[in-house]
C-alpha cells in the first residue's frame, strides 16, 4: 500500500509541476524562468523522496538498503551541482552538473580545485561532521568561480551532502529593481503583466506602474515600499486569486511566483500576475497595444506569420530597409538580394515553430550596395497570427561614416606613396638641372645646343612642379605660414585669374565683414585658388561667371551645420563657385584622388584638386564641394588665427640680399645619389670651394677624421645605413659649432621637428646650381655672424 501511494504522490505531484511549469512559460515567454521552476520543484520532490526511501526501515520496521538510481535522479539541477559522500569518505551518489564542473565523478574534498581550495573544502568537510554544516565562500576550478556548502545529514548522520553552486557577480534583486522601475517595467505593463518584487519577510520592494495601478488606490501609489503584500490580495473558498482593493467585482489573477536565488529558499522573490481571462477581443487589444509599442521604438521591428509573411512594420524598419512609399513589400525575402533570400526564407521557417529562440543573418538589401546588415530573427508566442520577430538596425549612417574612414585612409596611404615617388624624383631633377645650368655655362645664347639645354631645363622645372603637386597632396611640402587676411590673397591673385578664365566668363568677387586673420602660406594659398578657377573655367566651357566670397563662420554656426569633422570654432569662409555643368553624384566623392580627373587625355594630370586637399589640409583647414546641375562650388575652412595675450608682435620677415654664388673654404659633401653628388660637387668647385665628397654617411664620418680643416657640411638627409642626421650628431660631438646645410625632397617642417638638430641651415630638392651656391653661400654667412657673436 506504502508503495502505491508513492506512485500516486509522484504522478500527482509531476502532473502539478508540469502544468505549472507550462503556465509560467506560456505567461513570461522566458524558458530560463521555467526551467527554474522545474528544477526547484524536482529539489523539493528528490528531498520528499529521499526521505521516504533512503531509510524505510525507520517508518515501518524494515530493513532497506538506499536506492541510490533514484536519490541520483532526484537531486540532477541546472544551478547547483550536488554530491553524497559516506562516512568512510566514499562517493556514494552525485548529478550530472557535479561531473561536468569537476570532470568526472571525482570524490569530494579531492577536487580538482586552484590554489588553496582543495584545503578549504576539506576544513568545511570536517566542520560539517563536528557541527553539522560547513562552507567555502570562494573557490575555483579553472574558470569557474564556486562557493560550497556541506551538510551532514542521515537518519544515523552518517552522510555528507556536498552542495556547490556559482557564485553570482550581479545582484539579481536590485538588477530586477532597477528594470522594474524602467522602462522593462512599462513594456511588461502594456502586455498586461503585473510585477513586483518582495522581500523574503513578504514585503513590497518595488512593482511596475501596472501593478501598483491594480492594488493601491491612487494616494498610496507614493508610499507602496514596505507594504506587506498578502495584505493586497484575496484568495477565496474557490482558490480564486484578486486585488483586496478591487472588491467584489475583482477581476481573477493568475500569479507565478519565481525565487531569484533558487538555491536559497528565503531570498527574494519576483511575482508576476496576468488577467485569468483573456478572449479573442482581449488578444485583439493586446497586440495592438503591442504594434504600438513597437512603433515608437528607435530600432527596426517587424511581425510575420508562420506563412512568412508581413503582418506589421515600424518606422524605424521602413527606414532601415530602404523600403519606398509605393506597395509594401509582402515576404521578408522581397527585400533582399537573390543569393540571400533563401537562407533568410529558411531561418523564418525554423523560428516559426514557436520557439521563443533568436538567431542572427548577414544580409544584403536592394538597393544599398554590397555592404551586409544583420537582421535578428526571433520566435514569439501570444501575439495572434504572429510568430516571428525581425529586427533590422538602421546603419546607412555606420555604412556612412565607414566610407569617409575608407576613403581617408586610403588618401593617407596614397599620400604617402606620392611622397616617397616625389623624394625619389626630386633626386634625379635635381641630376637635371644642374646638368643643365652647368651645360648652360658653357653655351651662350645663339649656340646650336642652347635652345635645346633651355628646353630641357624647362621640362625638368614642370616636372618639378609635379613633384611639389604631390609633395602638396601627401601634406609633405614645406610651407611658410604668415598672418594674412584672405581678401588680400584674393586682390593679388585676381589679375592673374581675370587672365586665366579669359573674357568670356564673368568674374565676381564679393567680401563679407568681419573676418578674422588666418595663418597660411600666401603662395600656397593662391595656389588653391588659381586651380580652383581653372577647373571652373574648364567647367563651364568658355561661358558663365565665376564666383569668389569670404564670409565668417561661428562655432554657432559650425554646430548648426552639423558636419562630424569640423570641431566647431571661429572659421575664415573662402567659397569659389562657378554656373557650369556640374559633378555627377558619382563622381563627387573621388574629386580629391590624385589622377582622378574626368577631362580627356592629355588635358589633365589630374592633381589639381588633390593639391588643393593637401595645401588645406597642411593648414589646418577643411575644404567641402558640393554640386548640382547649373552650379558648383567649394568652401573652404579656415580657423581664425588667434595670438597669445601679451604675446608681442612678430616682425616682419625682412628681404635678405641676394647671395654671392662664388666663395672660399672646405666643404665636405655627403651624398648617396651618385648624379646628384657629381653636379654639386661640380657646381661648388667652379664656385671657388674646395670640396671633400662621400658616398654615405660611414664614409663621411671617415673624411671628416682626416680632415683637418672643415668649413661646411653639405649632407642629404635619408641614406642606407646611417643617414646624415646621425653622422651630424657624431661630428658635432667633437665640433659642436660645426655648420651644416642638409639636402632633402621632403619637406622641410616635417624633417626638422624629426631631425631635431639646433643651428642647421636646409636646402629642398630640387635645386639648381645658383640655388646651391647661394644656401652654401648663406650657411658660411650664418655660421661667421654666430661665431661673431656667441
Amino acid at each position: 500500500m506504502r508503495a502505491v501511494l508513492s506512485r500516486v504522490d509522484v504522478a500527482l505531484i509531476g502532473g502539478l509541476a508540469l502544468l505549472s511549469v507550462a503556465l509560467l512559460f506560456w505567461a513570461t515567454g522566458s524558458g530560463a524562468l521555467a526551467a527554474g521552476f522545474l528544477a526547484g520543484i524536482a529539489l523539493a520532490v528528490g528531498g520528499v523522496l529521499l526521505a521516504r526511501r533512503l531509510f524505510p526501515a525507520a517508518a515501518v520496521g524494515e530493513a532497506a538498503l538506499p536506492d541510490w538510481t533514484m536519490l541520483r535522479a532526484a537531486v540532477n539541477h541546472d544551478d547547483v551541482a550536488i554530491a553524497v559522500t559516506d562516512r568512510a569518505g566514499r562517493l556514494v551518489c552525485a548529478n550530472d552538473l557535479f561531473a561536468t564542473w569537476m570532470g568526472g565523478f571525482v570524490t569530494p574534498p579531492g577536487l580538482p580545485l586552484d590554489g588553496r581550495g582543495a584545503d578549504l573544502l576539506k576544513n568545511a568537510g570536517r566542520a560539517a561532521w563536528r557541527d553539522g554544516e560547513g562552507h567555502v565562500s570562494d573557490i575555483a576550478v579553472g574558470p569557474l568561480q564556486l562557493q560550497a556548502q556541506v551538510t551532514r545529514t542521515g537518519q544515523a548522520e552518517d552522510y555528507l551532502v556536498w552542495r556547490f553552486a556559482a557564485l553570482e557577480r550581479i545582484d539579481l534583486a536590485n538588477e530586477v529593481m532597477r528594470h522594474l522601475d524602467g522602462p522593462a517595467g512599462r513594456t511588461l505593463g502594456h502586455a498586461g503583466i503585473m510585477a513586483a518584487l518582495v522581500s523574503p519577510e513578504g514585503r513590497l520592494r518595488t512593482a511596475n506602474q501596472a501593478f501598483l495601478l491594480r492594488a493601491f488606490d491612487e494616494g498610496g501609489q507614493a508610499h507602496y515600499a514596505g507594504r506587506d503584500v498578502a495584505a493586497l490580495l484575496r484568495l477565496d473558498d474557490a482558490g480564486t486569486l484578486t486585488f483586496a482593493r478591487e472588491g467584489d467585482r475583482a477581476t481573477p489573477v493568475r500569479m507565478l511566483h519565481i525565487p531569484l536565488t533558487p538555491a536559497d529558499g528565503h531570498g527574494p522573490v519576483l511575482l508576476a500576475m496576468l488577467d485569468e481571462e483573456m478572449g479573442p477581443a482581449d488578444r485583439g487589444a493586446a497586440q495592438t497595444y503591442v504594434e504600438t509599442l513597437l512603433s515608437l521604438l528607435p530600432f527596426g521591428l517587424a511581425l510575420v506569420d508562420r506563412d512568412g509573411r508581413f503582418l506589421y512594420m515600424n518606422r524605424a524598419f521602413v527606414r532601415a530597409a530602404g523600403i519606398g512609399d509605393g506597395r509594401p513589400p509582402r515576404y521578408p525575402g522581397d527585400l533582399v538580394v537573390g543569393e540571400d533570400k533563401g537562407p533568410l526564407a529558411d531561418m523564418i521557417r525554423r523560428h516559426s515553430s514557436g520557439q521563443q529562440v533568436g538567431g542572427d543573418l548577414s544580409i544584403r538589401l536592394i538597393g544599398q550596395g554590397d555592404d551586409p546588415v544583420s537582421m535578428r530573427v526571433v520566435g514569439v508566442r501570444g501575439l495572434g497570427e504572429a510568430a516571428v520577430l525581425l529586427s533590422l538596425k538602421d546603419s546607412s549612417e555606420e555604412s556612412r561614416l565607414k566610407r569617409q574612414v575608407a576613403q581617408a585612409s586610403k588618401m593617407q596611404a596614397v599620400g604617402q606613396l606620392a611622397g616617397g615617388v616625389a623624394h625619389d624624383f626630386n633626386n634625379i631633377l635635381t641630376a637635371v638641372l644642374g646638368a643643365c645650368d652647368l651645360m648652360l655655362m658653357r653655351h651662350t645664347p645663339g649656340d646650336s645646343d642652347y635652345d635645346d639645354i633651355q628646353q630641357i631645363r624647362s621640362n625638368a622645372n614642370r616636372a618639378a612642379s609635379l613633384t611639389r603637386q604631390l609633395l602638396a597632396f601627401s601634406r609633405q611640402q614645406t610651407l611658410r605660414p604668415q598672418i594674412l587676411q584672405l581678401p588680400d590673397v584674393i586682390s593679388e591673385v585676381s589679375h592673374l585669374l581675370k587672365r586665366l578664365i579669359g573674357d568670356t566668363i564673368q568674374l565676381t568677387v564679393h567680401h563679407g565683414r568681419g573676418l578674422g586673420a588666418v595663418r597660411a602660406d600666401p603662395g600656397q594659398l593662391e595656389q588653391v585658388i588659381i586651380n580652383l578657377a581653372v577647373n571652373a573655367r574648364d567647367a563651364m566651357a568658355g561661358a558663365g561667371t565665376l564666383t569668389i566670397e569670404t564670409y565668417p563662420v561661428s562655432a554657432a554656426d559650425v554646430r548648426q551645420m552639423g558636419n562630424e569633422f569640423m570641431p566647431p570654432a571661429d572659421y575664415s569662409a573662402l567659397k569659389v563657385s562657378d554656373t557650369g555643368s556640374g559633378i555627377p553624384a558619382d563622381v563627387l566623392p573621388k574629386i580629391f584622388e590624385p589622377f582622378f580627373t574626368t577631362k580627356d587625355v592629355g588635358k589633365g594630370t589630374g592633381l589639381g584638386l588633390s593639391t588643393v586637399y593637401g595645401i588645406i589640409k597642411q593648414s589646418a583647414g577643411f575644404i567641402f564641394a558640393d554640386s548640382r546641375p547649373g552650379e558648383t562650388s567649394f568652401t573652404i575652412y579656415l580657423p581664425v588665427h588667434r595670438a597669445d595675450a601679451g604675446a608681442p608682435a612678430v616682425p616682419a620677415t625682412p628681404t635678405k640680399p641676394k647671395k654671392s654664388q662664388w666663395g672660399t673654404g672646405t666643404i665636405l659633401l655627403v651624398e648617396d645619389e651618385d648624379m646628384v653628388r657629381a653636379v654639386a660637387e661640380r657646381a661648388l668647385t667652379r664656385a671657388g670651394y674646395s670640396v671633400v665628397t662621400a658616398a654615405q654617411g660611414e664614409e663621411g664620418l671617415e673624411r671628416f677624421a682626416g680632415m683637418e680643416k672643415i668649413d661646411l657640411i653639405v649632407s642629404d638627409v635619408v641614406m642606407p645605413t646611417m643617414d646624415g642626421p646621425a653622422m651630424v650628431r657624431a661630428m658635432r660631438a667633437k665640433r659642436p659649432a660645426l655648420p651644416v646645410l642638409f639636402m632633402s625632397g621632403y619637406a622641410e617642417e616635417q624633417l626638422r621637428q624629426s631631425i631635431d638638430i639646433a643651428d642647421v641651415a636646409f636646402l629642398p630638392k630640387p635645386f639648381s646650381v645658383a640655388q646651391l651656391t647661394e644656401a652654401v653661400s648663406a650657411a658660411l654667412d650664418e655660421a661667421a655672424h654666430r661665431a661673431d657673436h656667441g
